[in-house]
């Protein structure tokens, strides 16, 4: 025996296969374990996130009550407060008779009622998301009866799989760490121990490619069996190498034999001296013959069909061409029997898809008509509503109804056929060309015998209905964009266009926004300067109508930015799937109160501040905390009638938010109500009539006026004084959100990212006084040194599914009902 020290270390190809199987074998071991980590943290994310669903849904049912036998609530700030991230989150509150109460009607017309108080959770498809429910019971008695209502809460799952992805990325990283080891142990193990499979490799290598001996090489006692299985495969493979050769050599005599019989029975014909048995002979072969080559025509053209479809090869062709291409390609005497009677609209009836594949269509369909009648053929047709009708008639024996399904199949022939010749190819053939260009074929019985093959297909072009219609409302387009145009009072919309500074016009940015015209028109200059290619237009309104115009799509043209102060209702537009996702590259920079799922961007930081008029109030008296305006206007009740000012929170969206915000943080909140309601507080729908107010001396102060305003208006002489209070400053941001529907969503993408990015900040922190809500920027209005005017905490107004909660019917209409009977007392 050959000492085994003399054999190399390495063997190349034996050690790759078993370290193969290994690392298979490892790897199929690592991904179960992934899989079963994946499903834990999947199952625990779920429970996590299930107990938030199943505490928000039943705060909801904490705040269920029964007013004179109809179900109330009012949504706490609690409910939706526990909610973060990116989700969306949908809610309903359902009567016991069924009715909605409050939230989406739509989410609890898809789920059952509760009849016991749960929580009993789904998944279900709902406005495009996949979304998890969770629905409880709330027991109400009324008027001797108990009944339950139900309560739904649901929410996106991008959370809970955020949260399952983090476990399993944490979970993983040992998994692959022990799998690399083990994969390296392997590795070592497998070079050390077959190292004396080499010699065998070698005896393989160096044989011959016909040489199937059996192997004699001495090897260990572990590889005797391989090399035994080596011998018996390679006597197996003797073996069958020898049945294909005389498999080979039998296919080639089988195939031969028909053709030396064709050939024998033509050389038989050659000496037929009979003539009437030299004609039967001659039939026999050309029948053979005939029949031999219009199988193998049929199928290199159902080869060469399948091809063409396959590679949708497609052109736009008038059909009477292809009629005329087919009747061209016909014998004379078969030319003459056919009739064509097709008007000129389907002659001229343009239809788009392969003209190969529409002729060889046509083709089969008339050769058979031809091939199994004997009287004229006719292919007649119309247009209309788009589609054109073609009908081939012959005068043939027709196709059974019971057969007329199975003709349609490859190889199928109907009885009545006989003996003609055919492959039974052609009509399924007709049947693949209709189906691909979306047509329908139908084989019908011809009204004194025959048959009637009818293909429609349709046709491109406009619909003589739809050309009707749109020249009827192309009349009126002017009359429907002036009124399109119109807000909800009448009035034109103040809509300004600021043209490309390079002087071209084919690009076209529609904003829609509540800032003020001349402070945004700061923002439009510095986006124009980094693209002087776009023409922008702007469009000034408030944030309720511009919320509910949207909805109700009366904005044209359609804009490709909403901006707005309201930011509770841009929020609802995200949230019920109305905006569109961006990954700005300057997401990162903001806080993370100021944006929400890539969807809302706030780009302003401004504070909710007071302004004063210092001939009317001193700065030694004025209030500088929420409180002390209190217990100043119920103090000096007289002095203050009829000149304080706020908003009308049911007018103004940025109001109503502001307001609600108060009530969450503040203790204080409906006493200042209250003290409002003494004076006979003034109330606006804008802060610009505030300001203005207070500065020429009708008004004393103004409450939550936004601190943009004020600080601008300040800077440019008006009597005011602005106090940032002390307690606490809410601090909202004006967002920005990308509709759906927008016709240009990459220049809303495009204003995004200059509004976030440091020269837009910059605008924001200078000129407009708006306030930069992005860290670290320059300018007089950073949200740094608006922060450090007052001593008070900054509270933002985080963007979340928590704003929400003010916007729920019922809450809303109980909140402005107690505001209303508080700051406006009846006498």
């Amino acid at each position: 025996m050959t000492d085994q020290r003399t054999r190399p270390k390495q063997s190349f190809s034996i050690r790759r296969r078993i370290l193969a199987l290994a690392l298979a074998l490892l790897l199929a071991a690592a991904v179960v374990l992934i899989i079963f980590i994946r499903d834990y943290a999947e199952r625990a994310a779920d429970r996590a996130f299930d107990r938030l669903l199943a505490a928000s849904a039943l705060t909801i049912a904490g705040a269920v009550q029964v007013e004179d036998d109809a179900v109330i609530v009012e949504l706490p700030f609690a409910s939706f407060g526990m909610f973060s991230g990116r989700d969306r989150v949908f809610y309903a509150v359902e009567s016991p008779d069924g009715g909605g109460v409050t939230g989406y009607e739509d989410l609890s017309g898809m789920l059952p009622e509760m009849t016991s108080a749960g929580p009993v959770f789904a998944d279900m498809i709902y406005r495009g998301d996949l979304v998890r429910v969770a629905s409880v019971g709330r027991l109400t008695s009324s008027g001797g009866e108990a009944d339950w209502v139900t309560i739904h809460v649901a929410e996106t799952q991008s959370e809970r799989e955020a949260l399952a992805g983090e476990i399993l990325s944490n979970a993983i990283v040992p998994v692959i760490a022990l799998t690399l080891l083990a994969i390296a142990l392997v590795w070592f193990g497998i070079g050390r121990m077959f190292a004396p499979l080499y010699q065998l490799e070698q005896e393989l290598r160096g044989r011959a490619p016909d040489d199937l001996s059996p192997i004699n090489v001495p090897v260990p006692d572990e590889v005797s069996q391989l090399v035994a299985g080596l011998n018996a495969f390679m006597a197996r493979l003797g073996s069958a190498m020898e049945r294909v050769t005389g498999l080979v050599a039998e296919a080639a005599h089988e195939v031969r034999t028909p053709l030396a019989s064709l050939r024998a029975q033509a050389e038989v014909a050659m000496d037929e001296q009979d003539p009437a048995a030299l004609r039967a002979r001659v039939g026999r072969i050309h029948q053979g013959a005939v029949q031999a080559s219009q199988l193998v025509s049929q199928l290199l053209m159902e080869a060469t069909i399948s091809h063409r479809l396959e590679n949708q090869e497609t052109d736009t062709t008038a059909f009477g061409l292809v009629v005329e291409e087919v009747r061209q390609r016909l014998d004379p005497d078969q030319a003459g029997r056919l009739v064509v009677d097709l008007p000129e609209a389907a002659a001229g009836a343009q239809i788009r898809g392969d003209r190969v594949a529409l002729r060889e269509m046509l083709r089969n369909v008339v050769d058979n008509a031809l091939v199994y009648s004997t009287g004229a053929v006719e292919i007649s047709g119309g247009v209309a509503d788009g589609v054109m009708t073609l009908d081939v008639s012959d005068h043939g024996p027709g196709i059974a109804d019971s057969e007329k399904p199975a003709v349609l199949e490859r190889f199928k022939r109907g009885t009545a056929s006989g003996a003609t010749a055919g492959s039974g190819l052609g009509l399924s053939i007709v049947k693949r060309v209709v189906e691909a260009h979306r047509g329908v074929l139908r084989l019908k019985d011809r009204a004194g015998g025959g048959l009637v093959v009818e293909i429609e297909l349709p046709t491109v072009g406009r619909n003589p209905k739809t050309e009707q219609l749109r020249r009827a409302l192309g009349s009126l387009s002017a009359l429907v964009l002036c009124l399109l145009l119109l807000d909800p009072r009448g009035a034109a919309a103040d809509t300004t266009s600021y043209p490309a500074p390079d002087g071209s016009s084919n690009v076209v940015l529609t904003i829609v926004g509540v800032t003020d015209t001349p402070l945004f028109a700061q923002f439009i200059a510095g986006f124009q300067a980094m693209r002087p290619d776009v023409t922008v237009v702007y469009e000034e309104t408030d944030s309720v109508p511009l919320y509910e115009r949207y909805l109700s799509g009366n904005m044209l043209p359609k804009p490709d930015l909403l901006v707005s102060s309201a930011s509770d209702l841009q929020i609802k537009l995200a949230n019920d799937g109305h905006a569109m996702a961006h990954d700005s590259p300057f997401l990162g920079d903001l806080p993370d109160w100021a944006h929400w799922r890539n969807e809302v961007f706030g780009f302003t930081f401004e504070p909710a501040v007071i302004i004063y008029n210092p001939n009317r109030i001193s700065a030694e008296e004025v209030p500088r905390t929420h409180l002390r305006l209190a217990e100043m206007l119920e103090t000096q009740t007289e002095r203050f009638r009829g000149s304080i000012a706020t908003y009308d929170i049911a007018l103004s969206g940025v109001g109503y938010l502001l307001a609600s915000q108060d009530q969450v943080i503040s203790s204080n909140f409906w006493r200042l109500a209250a003290a409002f309601g003494r004076v006979e507080a003034v109330f606006s729908g804008s802060s610009p009539a505030i300001l203005n107010g207070v500065a020429d001396g009708s008004l004393a102060l103004g409450y939550n006026v936004l601190g943009s305003y004020a600080f601008a208006r300040q800077a440019d002489g008006a009597n005011i004084e602005i106090v940032v209070p002390d307690d606490y400053v809410l601090v909202l941001t004006r967002a920005m959100l990308i509709p759906r529907d927008a016709p240009y969503p990459e220049l809303g993408k495009a204003f995004v990212d200059f509004a976030l990015s440091p020269a837009g900040q910059t605008i924001a922190a200078e000129q407009t006084a708006l306030g930069s809500v992005v860290p670290g920027g320059s300018g007089e209005w950073t949200g740094e040194a608006i922060a450090a005017r007052g001593r008070g905490v900054i509270q933002p107004i985080p963007l979340g599914p928590a704003l929400l909660v003010s916007l729920d019917q019922q809450r809303r209409k109980r909140f402005l009902d107690s505001w209303g009977e508080i700051v406006s007392p009846k006498p």
